[in-house]
């Protein structure tokens, strides 16, 4: 019996090397772990912050609009899944069900600076801005340098939808658009850390 294998049966199915492939491309991870490395400290000022000021930390959550940090939640959460879809439809060559998906991911994504409008309005007639205290002071720089991280993440959607749209990507070649999603699902991630120190935790 002759147990040599041929080249052929060694090598790894194409399917399976596209499967082990990393998502998206070099250039976005740069970018992602640079943000989250950012976020980092933050966070790290933050509970430095808090350390020094416990009662204001403590009382500080209690001013603010749950119902508006709430609401960017779901709406970050479910334009992320939008993206997930988008990405699921272009791997499928449906480039019509992922441009759709995109632009219901991007309708969602705007809610975010549109609810965060209200919310300050709301904070400063109320009588919270950035010199209340500490509390807000960092609540404010958080969540806003944030918000501008969001804009970013937006206009990627926005051009990868554009590309989808001209049928740039198919199911070879959806590098561009899955690196759009990971940076946009790396803005939900930092949200879900930013959410529950400043609107729930005590």
């Amino acid at each position: 019996m002759n147990y040599s294998k041929t080249l052929a049966d060694t090598e790894i199915p194409a399917d399976e090397n596209k499967q082990k492939r990393i998502p998206g491309n070099t250039a976005i991870w740069v970018g992602i772990f640079c943000i989250l490395v950012e976020f980092l400290m933050l966070f790290t000022l933050y509970f430095i912050a808090k350390v020094h000021n416990q009662e204001a930390f403590n009382i500080g959550p209690d001013k603010l609009l749950t119902l508006a940090g709430t609401a960017i939640t779901l709406l970050l959460l479910t334009s992320g899944y939008c993206m997930v879809k988008a990405v699921e439809h272009i791997r499928s060559d449906n480039q019509k069900a992922s441009l759709r998906w995109i632009i219901a991911a991007i309708v969602l994504g705007l809610g975010y600076p549109i609810v965060k409008y209200f919310e300050i309005s709301w904070n400063i007639a109320h009588g919270i801005d950035g010199e209340t205290g500490v509390f807000y002071t960092v609540y404010y720089y958080l969540t806003l340098n944030h918000l501008v991280h969001v804009f970013w993440a937006l206009l990627g959607l926005a051009w990868v939808a554009i590309r989808t749209g001209l049928g740039s990507y198919s199911s070879t070649d959806y590098h561009g658009l899955e690196a759009a999603a990971l940076f946009w699902h790396a803005t939900d991630v930092i949200w879900l850390v930013i959410f529950p120190l400043f609107y729930i935790l005590r």
